[in-house]
């Protein structure tokens, strides 16, 4: 039996499929822009592959797109089918792929959990899990499912600067700055190209306000990129926020418009609302308005994204961002279009529903209500649930966004106590000349 890059057995029809397979979960692994050209390629061919089907759906899900559903449905039934000949942990694996696809994304999790503690050098559910529990803002939980299954790992696995840089993202999200820095520094120092080691280690220097730091960091690497996926996009994003920091906003539009928000680049016309990328182009142009800079007509397109995703639920954090982008370009009956398909998304029965139903609606609601001019009564709509903002996922960094409309809303009704509980949190991972000062300290 042919195996993956960990030696786990793997069901496959041929040698060619499941070294199409492992050449996937490698560039998986980096973050390749043609991460799935093999397998997909392969399975053209030779589509009598469980865990080849199981993969293919993974990466088709990856996007928190709605419109990607029913194929990764069908991936679904068609691995579950084939699933029935392999291994209990390719059964599992199917299990996982039908619950995800189905909305039902805490089996899948518990599902990875069970196949970590059995198998506990599975890439694929070590690094599902990971993205997944980041996505839903459970750092401790990311930090532990790694903690759990490294003592199985050791340099000579592959996969093994994914695991320091995973390693190292999961202690800078919960605060442990001078631990994850040298992890991310070793997953480096082992491949330039590791997009995600890069992120972590640019995570660690923001939240230190290390800004000319992270600015050399970025752009020292940023020669290993060509190849990268979107994840490039969201490190010409963090340079950014440290561009931002030290008062250089011509640079910040320079990073949007050639970094990470460019809509002729072969990336962009790819995947042209790609949840993340569109999360980095909205907070950037947020924080540019807020601070009085011109932004032109940037707010348009990605308000046209939004707009067309209304109803589209499946990323609880990308929401937000979908209605900052409609108010700012003056679109408020859309904006009320998406929380009426937000209201039925939360009365599902998908896992994602009661977060949606709970913390973002009301959040999107206040944002619209802020740009009524209404700002007391939506200080009132946000004041329940800010403390729980943090389950909407996203970074530390990421989150900074969200708390700076509720800042700006409690200055607007002049409640004072709202504003300080809003900056203060912001704050709180910020160790040193934390990046909202220059954000926040706008009358």
């Amino acid at each position: 039996m042919v195996t993956d890059l960990h030696e786990l057995p793997l069901t496959a029809p041929s040698t060619a499929a499941a070294d199409a397979f492992n050449q996937t979960l490698r560039r998986y692994l980096s973050y390749r822009a043609d991460t799935a050209q093999p397998l997909f390629e392969s399975l053209v061919a030779q589509p009598d592959f469980a865990m080849g089907q199981c993969l293919k759906g993974y990466l088709t899900l990856l996007g928190f797109k709605q419109a990607n559903r029913p194929a990764a449905a069908a991936i679904a039934r068609d691995a579950s089918r084939l699933a029935g000949a392999a291994t209990p942990r390719e059964q599992m694996h199917a299990a996982a792929l039908q619950a995800w696809a189905d909305g039902h994304l805490e089996r899948s999790l518990a599902l990875w959990a069970q196949l970590l503690r059995e198998h506990p050098t599975d890439l694929l559910a070590f690094r599902l899990s990971h993205f997944n529990l980041f996505w839903l803002g459970r750092p401790q939980a990311m930090l532990a499912s790694i903690d759990e299954i490294l003592p199985h790992w050791h340099e000579g696995l592959p996969g093994w600067g994914a695991m320091l840089a995973c390693r190292c993202f999961a202690l800078e999200e919960c605060g442990r700055y001078s631990e994850a820095e040298p992890l991310g520094r070793a997953a480096v120092a082992l491949d330039p190209a590791d997009l995600w080691g890069t992120h972590a280690v640019a995570h660690v220097m923001e939240m230190q306000g290390r800004h000319q730091d992270g600015i050399d960091w970025l752009a020292g690497l940023s020669v290993h990129w060509a190849n990268g996926n979107n994840l490039r996009h969201h490190l010409w994003w963090h340079r950014s926020l440290a561009h931002l920091a030290q008062g250089d906003t011509t640079a910040v539009l320079q990073c949007y418009d050639k970094g990470f928000r460019d809509p002729d680049s072969p990336l962009t016309c790819a995947q042209p609302d790609l949840y993340i990328d569109l999360q980095n182009a909205v907070s950037a142009l947020y924080r540019l308005a807020h601070l009085g800079v011109p932004v032109q007509g940037r707010w348009r397109e990605l308000a046209d994204h939004a707009q067309a995703r209304i109803g589209d639920c499946l990323s609880a954090f990308t929401l937000p961002h979908f209605m900052l982008a409609l108010l700012a370009d003056g679109r408020e009956q859309a904006a009320a279009q998406m929380l009426d398909g937000m209201r039925a998304f939360g009365a599902g029965d998908d896992d994602g529903a009661p977060l949606v139903r709970e913390v973002a609606l009301p959040l999107c609601q206040s944002m619209l209500e802020a740009a009524q001019g209404q700002a007391a009564r939506a200080v009132a709509t946000v004041r329940p649930i800010l403390a729980r903002l943090p389950e909407l996922g996203g970074s530390h960094a990421q989150q900074e966004v969200l708390l700076l409309h509720c800042w700006r809303t409690a200055r607007a009704a002049g409640c004072d106590d709202d504003a300080r509980a809003a900056c203060e949190q912001s704050g709180r991972f910020f160790t040193g000349g934390w990046s909202s000062r220059a954000v926040f300290a706008v009358s």
